[in-house]
């Protein structure tokens, strides 16, 4: 079906919330070696996605991260930056592709051929383990900006709409790093 000696996985976190980059990976992983323990990154725990991080990152052939920004979301919206962010982590790469395989039902322009699968993060290795890169990286970031943006709860809800969240865009008004072109972030009555 798919020549995996050269076939990249490729997966996007980050399309639901309100604040933030979409942030998508590409892993092409070593045929001949497996690494145990992949799984789609949203059935697994942020320790043990932190351990699998670590090692994808070791033992992977290639991988590399593309993100769209939100000024980009709010210019082109959500799908064509899901779209773009997953070309730039493919361009990122280092190594000749044969074949990219993108998780869900619709696949960017790539330079080689390309196909999606749908639940490909719970059937194929290397987009679970482009799932398990990209989460980590977002949720890292969400982190790290909760630091700069605290009364925003970002390092609990990493963006997404939970009823805290939405409490403190109407308290406060959406910062610089708010979706303005999703509903909450430019209503002035959340509830």
């Amino acid at each position: 079906m798919y020549r995996l000696e050269h076939c990249a996985g490729v997966d996007e976190v980050g399309r639901g919330p309100l604040a933030g980059a979409v942030v998508a990976a590409a892993v092409v992983l070593n045929p001949f070696t497996s690494i145990e323990g992949l799984d789609d990154s949203k059935a697994l725990s942020a320790k043990r996605r932190s351990e699998l991080d670590l090692l994808i990152r070791e033992q992977a052939v290639g991988f590399a991260i593309g993100r769209a920004e939100v000024e980009e979301i709010d210019r082109i919206n959500i799908l064509q930056a899901t779209m773009l962010a997953m070309q730039r982590a493919v361009e990122g790469l280092r190594i000749p592709l044969d074949f990219v395989l993108v998780d869900g039902n619709r696949t960017p322009v790539f330079s080689c051929p390309s196909d999606c699968l749908i639940k490909g993060d719970a059937k194929f290795d290397a987009i679970k383990a482009a799932s398990i890169i990209a989460k980590v990286a977002r949720d890292t970031e969400m982190i790290e900006l909760d630091e700069v943006y605290p009364d925003y709860g970002l390092a609990n809800h990493k963006g997404y709409a939970t009823r805290f969240h939405l409490q403190a865009l109407k308290k406060l008004g959406p910062s610089p790093i708010h979706r303005m072109s999703f509903g909450p972030c430019r209503q002035r009555e959340l509830f």
